[in-house]
């Protein structure tokens, strides 16, 4: 097979398109015929040798990638044989091996493609099985209905594409943050009551303007940060008395201003606001301790038309440039390698 190998911790350039020996499924397990792996930023802080959530940096040469969708062409001893054939998705866990044409899993951690008049495509699969599961898993920590204001800071990703959307079906009043006219467009398709293009010196007072005007001068609810940084906190500006900070990212750090946003206990209380960090334990916690209901949620929000995953292609062989582009702010919604 194809696949994309890791020689060397460095640079996107490192990962190298080439043949490699087809993998075969140990007992329990399936091998995927794989239409669309998933890229994450977490995948880029491997590439350069950055253990990130991981115990140690993966063991070299390695397959990059977590997410994996396709068509179960291979099963290993004891795996139930109905999966045969079935177009599948699923989450890699701590094991690498997406970045290819073929990847193993265990079947425990499959789940069917959902069919139908809403039914998804592979890549976007693959979006709701790693970007959608972290937005159901975040969404639990938010109260959104018909009084919540919320302010999406990168709302032309896929987590905020996601988020924009889920809070305009919950009858909320959505402000999102995003890089450029482009990205801004976007975000008004996707259902904003107001796009700003936060790379603006002004956007904050165009938000002020809409709260004035348009909402009765009340602030915002919550604020969903993945950004850190000084553009999350001209947000969380925004946040009135109980407002809720929800922090899951800070994609800035080491491209603009970035830091993970923090707050003392004297300036919370002063701001009469909360913040906390919903990723990891604490959101597995609300999962009840199982990642799957997330998943599940993800693929049947996905599935019932609610909510659609904005996705980019590139082809497997160019998993260097979609690295790069990723890094850069240059991709919008989940990156995807078509193999």
């Amino acid at each position: 097979m194809h696949a994309i190998r890791l020689h060397a911790f460095g640079p996107a350039e490192n990962l190298v398109h080439e043949r490699t020996e087809d993998p075969a499924p140990a007992p329990g397990q399936v091998r995927i015929e794989v239409a669309a792996a998933g890229v994450h930023l977490l995948d880029a802080s491997l590439r350069e040798g950055a253990p990130g959530p991981f115990p140690a940096p993966p063991e070299l040469p390695t397959i990059p990638g977590r997410e994996v969708a396709g068509t179960v062409d291979a099963l290993g001893e004891g795996t139930d044989p109905a999966w045969l054939g079935k177009r599948v998705v699923a989450h890699l866990g701590m094991a690498p091996g997406g970045y290819a044409e073929l990847a193993v899993v265990d079947a425990s951690r499959l789940h069917e493609i959902p069919e139908g008049p809403h039914g998804l495509d592979e890549a976007e699969a693959v979006a709701m099985i790693g970007t959608g599961r972290t937005t159901m898993g975040i969404l639990q920590f938010a109260d959104l209905g018909p009084d919540a204001i919320a302010v999406v800071p990168a709302a032309a990703g896929g987590i905020g594409t996601l988020l924009v959307q889920y809070a305009k079906n919950a009858g909320a009043a959505v402000i999102g943050l995003a890089g450029g006219p482009a990205k801004t467009a976007r975000t008004t398709a996707n259902g904003a009551d107001l796009a700003v293009d936060y790379t603006r010196p002004d956007w904050q007072r165009h938000v002020r303007a809409h709260l004035r005007e348009r909402l009765d001068g009340r602030r915002a609810t919550v604020v969903f940060d993945s950004v850190g940084g000084d553009t999350a906190r001209a947000a969380v500006d925004l946040l009135g008395k109980g407002g809720r900070h929800l922090v899951f990212g800070w994609s800035s750090q080491g491209l603009t201003d970035g830091a993970p946003l923090t707050f003392t206990d004297e300036e919370l209380a002063a701001r009469g606001i909360v913040s906390e960090s919903v990723l990891g334990p604490a959101m597995l916690a609300k999962a009840g301790g199982d990642i799957r209901v997330l998943e599940e949620r993800a693929l049947a929000e996905a599935a019932s038309g609610r909510l659609r995953p904005a996705v980019q292609r590139y082809p497997l062989a160019q998993a260097a440039r979609a690295h790069r582009d990723l890094e850069s702010r240059r991709t919008t919604g989940k990156v995807v390698l078509i193999p």
